[in-house]
């Protein structure tokens, strides 16, 4: 990660501590240094025309074509905005997209135009756009551009996912680069919401799970599109594959899996388009964080697990009481009967924030030999104790495996320091 940066699009943070960009982190940590550029640059380059017209026209092409728009199911009759003002939020939110991937990485084309300094972008690896309050009071929101980005495909095909967090939660956005960096797959973005037991979900739809407990993974639009679960194996089971794995038709099909709800104008004011769709069932999948404690540094949670599968009816009841139009995986963690595993309430209640970033497939033992790596300590995990490795100077700091994580790192202190 030598040279590259995390780029901070906001102004003012979100209560949401992963929302400050901690530099000394990132640089002590990671080696990354970090950027910030104020959201008012989109607003600038909408208006000044810094982005590249013929794309502008061949992605809004694209977005009309493979991007449906749902119903209004937020917006009383009376308040809601007409198509001709919704399809002028579109436009918007194509360019937003065009202009947080040339922040990112830069864009030749725009020093043709004659801007040089804004087609060399700022090197990042990854990203977060803090997007609210005080953006969406005014602006339309992020959610179509993080989704997008975060996703292994758009209007120039299939390509590397990138790596941008919602709200700026760096944090959440350290965990989606890790796993990116791990499995060189799109990553999700989710609030961990809800927690639905197996008698709550008798008591309200009169249906039986035969699974300890759901966690409802759903966030305002930005989880990747590839979450869908689309995408399948030789065996036809769902899976979210390497982009350079993935076929047209999938892509295509993830595409269609998705309708796209107008913001609820009572606290996205200025409009804007929520992904929604339902992920496929099965698919293995690992949610993590890195959270900041003070005094003791970072820290990083893991819990493997299963995406699950409700019966339609029974996942449109669940779905209304939280939020209908945003896209939702529903989590089951694999459980091991102790500590914070000991049942799917405890995991949730012993997540350090409300954010959580997912990875197709069972990375918690790759997760962990990458935080020893960095000297990061795991506060939480559900990995099963011979998949685990660690240097071989842990065994120095005790015998008890996490104590000694926490004494080992705090002895070597960060990588880069």
């Amino acid at each position: 990660m030598r040279g590259k940066s995390y780029l901070s699009m906001g102004s003012v943070a979100m209560g949401i501590g992963g929302s400050i960009v901690n530099q000394s982190f990132f640089e002590d940590y990671l080696n990354m240094r970090c950027e910030s550029v104020d959201m008012s640059e989109f607003i600038r380059r909408v208006n000044e025309g810094i982005y590249d017209h013929d794309e502008f026209k061949k992605a809004l092409e694209w977005t009309r074509k493979n991007c449906r728009q749902g119903d209004d199911i937020y917006n009383a009759p009376d308040v809601r905005f007409t198509q001709e003002r919704q399809d002028q939020i579109w436009e918007y939110v194509v360019k937003m997209t065009l202009i947080a991937r040339d922040l990112m990485i830069g864009n030749p084309k725009l020093g043709e135009m004659g801007f040089e300094e804004e087609s060399c972008g700022h090197n990042a690896i990854a990203a977060g756009f803090q997007g609210q309050r005080q953006w969406t009071d005014h602006m339309p929101n992020g959610d179509f551009m993080e989704t997008i980005l975060n996703s292994s495909f758009d209007w120039n095909g299939i390509r590397e996912a990138f790596v941008l967090a919602t709200e700026n939660d760096s944090l959440n956005g350290v965990a989606m680069l890790f796993g990116h960096l791990l499995t060189c797959t799109a990553q999700g973005f989710s609030d961990v919401r809800t927690y639905w037991s197996p008698e709550a979900v008798e008591r309200v739809c009169g249906y039986k799970m035969e699974v300890p407990g759901l966690i409802h993974l759903i966030n305002s639009g930005a989880t990747t599109a590839d979450a869908t679960g689309r995408a399948c194996d030789a065996t036809g089971r769902p899976m979210m594959k390497p982009f350079w794995q993935i076929r047209p038709e999938e892509a295509q099909a993830c595409l269609d899996a998705i309708d796209w709800t107008p913001a609820s104008l009572g606290y996205f004011r200025g409009g804007g388009f929520s992904s929604h769709f339902l992920s496929r069932g099965g698919m293995p999948i690992t949610m993590s964080r890195i959270n900041l404690i003070k005094g003791l540094g970072p820290v990083l949670q893991i819990a493997e697990g299963y995406t699950y599968e409700l019966p339609p009816e029974v996942h449109a009841v669940l779905d209304k009481r939280t939020d209908p139009g945003w896209p939702t995986t529903w989590f089951v963690p694999r459980l091991t009967g102790e500590g914070c595993f000991k049942d799917v309430y405890t995991v949730m209640a012993k997540w350090g924030a409300n954010h959580g970033a997912f990875s197709y497939g069972h990375i918690g033992a790759d997760l962990i030999t990458l935080a020893s790596m960095l000297r990061i300590p795991v506060c939480m995990h559900n990995v099963p104790e011979d998949q685990i490795f660690r240097p071989a100077m842990w065994n120095a700091f005790g015998t008890d495996p996490e104590g000694a994580d926490y004494r080992a790192c705090a002895a070597l202190g960060p990588l880069y320091q």
